[in-house]
């Protein structure tokens, strides 16, 4: 899976260098080394942790042998390509002493790149900065390589530290857009590079994102993985350029710097300076996805245009997150195995009833009926009772795309069918049949594995891990 997934990477990305990540094991850098063989610019990434917690608790090995792993890994990885990363996993919770001594090794090997991680979200700014400057002093061959930052957020100083670390000789950060990641996230790519261009006087250092592109990664993070920022969230937060309190909205109106450092139209949160709705034809459609930054072609513009017909029947008028969601729930999906042709609840003070009927594979239609706690648990009941599937809901959330009593629904869900873990997302003016539209997406997708399955299980390559 892993491998895969940076191979499709490297095929069709062309300009970045893409890394693969790799332990510190013959099997993870040989397969490291397999997938990037498509790309252009390639760099392995080995990595190993020095903290003596983890060497002794998870690792279950002395510090001898941890520098003997990083010296075989980092020659292994060298021999693949002449880009390669090494990271002090727990850098933060390490020995100085050890870290300096792990990092000499690591650079006498070969490696291009030292990564000092803050895995678990402990340090301060003041502290990170230090122990960056540190390894300078104590390594003097560091000043032949790249230092690289990578920060989490567990005591929200994800990107205070990163900037710290800038400050200090970084010359490379690891971030997420909108700070994706594990636990509380990762120092966030759009509030670093946004920080650099707002304060270039105090924060020197360049960067070669293109800042109109941010909000329209953002949402188009947020609509593939169904994890939306919060509206106050720095920068692509829905209310990030938004003033009510009276005095702001006062001060704006006299001058946007009273209270904006930051233009909307500098991070591509421009406003729509054309209403859609069930009037608007195809020209107007394709249009607007432009000044959005996407270029549909003439298919993927027919069936947007019928989606976006469907929709202008239901709501008045029609915004970018409601184009947006139509685009991402349009692509990237799995290859469609069943289809949603009918549904029908009744609820109210009792027990709900649905009725869906499911066309598929071996069969034209199937109906079935069941009831459940709710409208949505109901509809679930049923379409698992007509494909005879064993479904259970792990997490479900719902987001409204826009404003109103007309909103269109968009269901997030993440469920165990058959013993495996899916997510599935619908959208829809109705709720309930975003969510069936959600879990129907699901199932497709765990057809759509099953085969992937069938297909790795027969190929003569795979993780060594």
């Amino acid at each position: 899976g892993d491998l895969r997934g940076v191979q499709q990477v490297a095929e069709v990305v062309r300009r970045p260098i893409i890394a693969a990540l790799a332990r510190c094991h013959d099997g993870d850098i040989d397969a490291a080394a397999e997938a990037l063989k498509p790309a252009q610019r390639k760099r392995i990434h080995v990595f190993i942790a020095t903290s003596d917690l983890h060497l002794e608790q998870k690792l279950r090995i002395d510090r001898a042998t941890c520098i003997e792993r990083v010296r075989s890994a980092v020659r292994r990885a060298r021999a693949c390509t002449p880009d390669v990363e090494f990271s002090a996993e727990d850098a933060t919770r390490s020995d100085l002493d050890f870290l300096a001594r792990v990092v000499l090794v690591a650079i006498t090997e070969g490696a291009t790149t030292i990564n000092l991680p803050d895995t678990v979200g402990y340090t301060t700014p003041a502290e990170y900065a230090a122990l960056f400057r540190t390894i300078r002093e104590r390594v003097p061959e560091a000043a032949n390589v790249v230092l690289s930052a990578h920060c989490h957020d567990d005591l929200g100083l994800a990107v205070a530290n990163s900037l710290a670390a800038i400050e200090a000789g970084a010359g490379q950060v690891e971030c997420t857009v909108n700070g994706i990641g594990e636990r509380a996230g990762n120092a966030a790519l759009e509030e670093i590079v946004m920080a650099g261009r707002t304060r270039p006087q105090v924060l020197a250092f360049q960067c070669g994102v293109n800042p109109r592109e941010i909000v329209r990664t953002s949402r188009l993070l947020s609509h593939e993985i169904g994890v939306f920022p919060q509206p106050n969230k720095a920068i692509v937060g829905r209310n990030a350029f938004a003033h009510e309190a009276g005095i702001h909205q006062h001060g704006m109106l006299q001058n946007g710097l009273t209270y904006e450092i930051i233009s909307p139209e500098t991070v591509g949160a421009g406003g729509s300076s054309i209403v859609l709705g069930k009037h608007s034809g195809r020209h107007a459609l394709e249009r607007r996805y432009r000044e959005l930054g996407y270029e549909p072609d003439a298919t993927t513009l027919e069936q947007l245009y019928e989606a976006f017909t469907t929709l202008a029947d239901k709501k008045r008028q029609i915004l970018d997150e409601d184009l947006l969601t139509l685009l991402h729930e349009g692509f990237h999906q799995a290859p469609e195995v069943y289809n949603l042709t009918r549904l029908r609840v009744t609820c109210g003070t009792e027990t709900a009833t649905a009725e869906v009927r499911l066309a598929g594979p071996g069969f034209n239609e199937r109906t079935a009926t069941a009831t459940g706690n709710g409208p949505i648990a109901a509809a679930f009941a049923a379409v698992g009772e007509a494909l005879g599937r064993t479904i259970e809901v792990i997490d479900l959330s719902v987001q409204s795309v826009t404003p109103g009593r007309d909103s269109l629904g968009r269901v997030v869900l993440q469920v165990r069918i058959d013993g495996k873990s899916l997510s599935g997302h619908g959208a829809s003016t109705d709720i309930v049949e975003a969510g069936a539209r959600a879990l129907v997406h699901a199932l497709n997708k765990a057809d759509h594995a099953d085969g992937l399955e069938t297909m790795a299980l027969s190929s003569s390559y795979y993780w060594g891990v």
